[in-house]
Formats: C-alpha cells, structure tokens, sequence
C-alpha cells in the first residue's frame, strides 16, 4: 500500500523539480492541501496577502528560480490568480497554479455551493483557465491524480507557460501511487537531426548572402534556455547584436558586440541607426508587438530576416519546425563565417555619451537624477526589476554590469505587477540585490505585498516614483481618470511594520535627500526599504512621450471595412 496520498504526491514532484517555496492564500477548499504541502520539508510555504499577488509572487519566483507554484481556493481565488497566471503565459514562465476545489461528490448531487457562480457545473474555473495556462487539468479520482498532476507539470517545463492543477478537498489526503523517476518530467526535448542541419543550411546561406548582418535578440532566450548559445553565435558571427527591451540582461553589456537596446525610434543611441543600416536581421527569440515595435513602427522586414524562436526556425522561403533553439544556435555557431561589418559600423556612429554630473545638492528631485543615482547602486549582482510605465524607460537604458540582471513584464503590461513579483523573485533568489522601480498608480494595486516583505526580512529597495498619476496613460491618451488619490507612500512602512517589522519608508524631494536615503537603505539589511521619491506630474523620459503617441496612433486607426 503507498504511503503517498494526492497532496503528499503533488508536494513530493513540486520538490523534485527543484521547488523551495510556493505561495499560498489559505481557503476552505485548500485547507487539507495546505496540510500535505507542509510535511514536505523541502518545501517552506509563502503566505501571500491575495490571490493575484500570489500568483505575480509566483511568476516573480520563477523568473528567478526556473519555476514557481501558487495554491488557492476554487473559484474566488483561482479567478483572482488568473491575470498574475496570464502574465506567466505571456512572458513564456513555467507557473503551477494548484486550486483546491469542492468535494468530488458535489459535482453528481445537484448541490449549489459556496465560492461558486450559482450553478451545479463547477468546470467553468477550468475551462477559463484553459485560455491562459498550456495544460488544466480537474482531479476527480485519486487513482488519476498521479497521471494528471505529472502530465501538468511535464507540460509546464517543456513549454515554460503555466498550467492548472484542481484537487477536491476530500481527494488531498485521498491515497495514490507513489512518484516514479523524476526524469519522466525533466527529461528534455531533442531536435530532429535532419531538420536541425537543414535550419543550419537554410540560415548560412542567408547569412552569406548579407554584407551587413545584425543579431536582435529577444525574451524568449530565456524560457529556450538559449542565453549561453546566443552569446556563443554572438561571438562566433562577431556583428552588431542588439537587444529587446524584455532581453536586456540575457546578453552581457560589457561584451564587444553590444549596440544596445532596439525599440524604433526610442532606441538606445545609435541602436535604431544600426539596425535600419544592416542588410540582414537575424532574430533570435524576438516577440513583436504593438508595444515592442512602437505601434508598428520598428518591424523587421520580412524578406530580410531570419526570425529564430523556441522550437521553429523561419525566413525567406524557408520554414522548419521542431527544432530545439540552443541546439541550433550552437550548430550554427560551429559552422558561421564571421562578419563584423555592422559592429565596425556601430562604433563609428554610436554617440560619445559624456559622464552625468551630479547637479547641486539642493537642486529639486527629477526622473534624470533618481536615474544617476540608481546607475551607481547597479553590480553584478544586483537584479532590477521595473514595473510598467516610465520606469520602463528610467531602466532600460540604465547600464548593467557584467552579472547583473533586468526584469520587465513588457507583453502582459500589468500595472501592479512589480511589488508581489519582487517579491517572489526575492524569495527565489535571496542572494541577489535586487532594485524595484515603481510608481505610485501601480504601487496603489499591490502594496500590500510589502507587508510579506518585512515578515521575510527582505532588504528589497523600493525607489516609489512619485508623480501624481498614471503617467504612462497620461502620454497615450490623457484625462480626468489618469488622477489618482495620493498617498503618503513612505508612512505605509510603519502601519506595515506593526509591532514586529523593519521596513524603512523614506520620502526624498531633493538630490541631497536621495542620496542620504540610499546610504540608510544600505544599513537596513532586516527589510524593505522604501524611497518615495516625488518630482514634478509632467516629469518623464522623452521615450516615453514619443512611445505613447506611436502607441496611441496605433490603437486611434479607423476600422477598415470589410
């Protein structure tokens, strides 16, 4: 007879995968399964302030640990979960959302149920999570459980999108076989020999047929685990690479290639002059989007790229599938002719940027300066993660050194995201400096996550930029709702410590006082600390005002008739 009983098994594989937390929001449905994820000692549980934070902890986590989970309630905590799950989708992130759900008995005894719509069909949680995860599957027999818990997490590894596990609260402890090899999840996928050299073929011609190839890597050199073999092409072709905004951190900085970050017309200086100059774009894990491409603005031609992603290798009269990305990056990289036309090119025309000078100490605080003084505070090993918005910008076109990493949810978009996500990845990763950048309408729908912050002990640096409003909205189509009620930010610190917390909240208005609060964040290594730095409302980067009018041009074009 196994020992083992549906909740005890579903611990034992989230272990074997190499899981050290997950997040959790207790709920009647769940309660049981709380109890059979605890005895998994390899396992320390997370408690999460909601359900939407924690699947943003979740997908926060995984960014920095490979995988995350998240367990909730049925119904009024798993639809909570589901806009942080559709971020894990969107950004190609292995998330496992577990939701506890009602006694498989009610499903057949035409019973209305609490957290339900009022219906005796209980599905429709799995069926709407059907649209945001790669696999969703609803236990109703422990003898199944072993099956469908494997066959969700086997889907969520090989594919890095999230997937949906529902266990009944009286299957939890209900008993079921034991785990078999770990290997049956893990075991990777393989290319087809015969279509990898044709991809390799196909790609070298077109290569050789280009007196000017650049490389434009994207975010999905993450989730291909391809971050290593596009450095080794990189160094293989020698040409200009260039990075997407969701890249920055997957290719080094300091390395020779460098041009920089790629986004039309708001490029880094000198990217977008390169880019439009080379013959031939070969794209590596790119996404474009409306956002991405500055409303449409800034696509590759099509005739004039090779666009490379996770499993399937396209360009001008050719098409192959099936291929594993750092397979073929590897194998190209073995055979490709260097070519550093558009490097040589680049250093020619990339601007000399001269140091910043730090302005006078009593000089008024501006988004140029929190900028400066968050450069300064960067090394390798620090994290930054910016939440949608300006701080977009104020990051992107920080420097990073050698080792340290960005983080930006750039398709899904969600404001709010930043807060429970640093979070997550602070768990994850609690050997990384790790720098947020948020403003104040984004902060407002996720604050509480600080409050676990400080019940962790987590030295996050929170610069909270402080301008009055969805500044982000303001440059794509502004009016009255773009208003929101201000808060004293830095004081929330306090009510969030209570009687046991070592959050520090600091409010800066001057160069002066940024820089003293950043020397006190240092020495707070028992918490949070969080810099409300307030600057004028109509103070933004000039990306930011140029993206927003392509973006809202983009979302103005008149319906074309049909």
């Amino acid at each position: 007879m196994s020992a083992y009983s549906v909740g005890s098994y579903l611990a034992a594989r989230l272990a074997q995968i190499g899981l050290k937390h997950h997040f959790v929001v207790p709920g009647d449905y769940n309660l049981v399964l709380l109890d059979k994820l605890l005895e998994q000692k390899e396992m320390e549980q997370v408690g999460s302030c909601n359900e939407l934070n924690a699947s943003f902890s979740a997908e926060g986590y995984a960014r920095a640990h490979g995988v995350g989970a998240c367990v909730v309630t049925f119904s009024v905590g798993a639809l909570s979960a589901l806009n942080g799950i559709g971020g894990a989708y969107a950004e190609s992130l292995p998330v496992i959302l577990v939701s506890g759900s009602p006694n498989s008995n009610d499903p057949g005894s035409h019973h209305l149920l609490h957290h339900t719509t009022g219906t005796y069909d209980f599905s429709y949680v799995r069926q709407m999570a059907e649209h945001v995860t790669c696999c969703a599957v609803a236990i109703d027999d422990a003898e199944e459980a072993p099956y469908l818990i494997d066959k969700a997490i086997r889907a969520a590894l090989l594919q890095k999108k999230p997937v949906y596990i529902e266990i009944p609260c009286n299957l939890a402890d209900a008993p079921c076989a034991a785990p078999g090899p770990v290997s049956a999840l893990t075991r990777p996928e393989m290319s087809d020999p015969a279509t990898l050299q044709a991809a390799v073929d196909a790609t070298i011609q077109f290569l050789g047929a280009r007196k000017k190839p650049i490389l434009l890597g994207g975010s999905m050199l993450r989730s291909a685990d391809a971050e290593g073999a596009f450095r080794k092409l990189a160094d293989a072709l020698g040409c200009a690479v260039s990075l997407q905004p969701a890249a920055k951190g997957m290719f080094p900085e300091t390395h020779a290639g460098f041009a920089g970050i790629a986004l039309g017309e708001v490029s880094s200086p000198g990217c977008n002059d390169i880019l439009n100059w080379a013959d031939g774009t070969f794209c590596v894990g790119t996404l474009f989007t409306d956002y991405s491409t500055v409303g449409w603005t800034a696509q590759p031609d099509a005739l004039q790229s090779v666009q490379a992603g996770p499993d399937r290798v396209q360009g001008p009269g050719f098409d192959f599938s099936g291929i594993v990305l750092s397979e073929f990056l590897i194998a190209l990289a073995a055979k490709v002719k260097a070519n550093p036309t558009t490097l040589h090119e680049f250093q020619r025309i990339k601007p000399s940027l001269k140091p910043t000078q730090a302005p006078s100490a009593d000089t008024p605080l501006d988004r140029a300066e929190i900028a400066r003084q968050v450069q300064q505070l960067l090394s390798a090993d620090s994290t930054l993660l910016v939440e949608t918005g300006d701080a977009w910008f104020n990051g992107m076109y920080l420097d990073l050194p050698e080792g340290a990493r960005f983080e930006i949810e750039m398709q899904w978009g969600s404001i709010g995201w930043s807060i429970p996500a640093a979070f997550g990845y602070a768990v994850g990763a609690p050997q990384r400096k790790l720098i947020a950048m948020v403003g104040d309408g984004s902060f407002q729908l996720t604050a509480q996550e600080v409050a676990q912050m400080i019940r962790r002990g987590l030295p996050v640096l929170i610069f909270l930029i402080n301008n009055r409003g969805y500044t982000i909205e303001v440059e794509i189509h502004d009016g009255p709702y773009n208003n929101i009620k201000n808060w004293n930010y830095a004081a929330l610190m306090q009510a969030f410590n209570a009687e046991d917390g070592a959050g520090l909240g600091l409010q800066v208005g001057t160069t002066r006082e940024l820089a003293e609060a950043i020397i006190k964040a240092a020495q707070n290594r028992k918490g949070p600390t969080l810099i409300e730095c307030n600057i004028e409302r109509d103070d933004c980067t000039h990306q930011l005002i140029t993206w927003g009018r392509r973006v809202a041009t983009a979302n103005a074009r008149p319906p074309v008739r049909r």
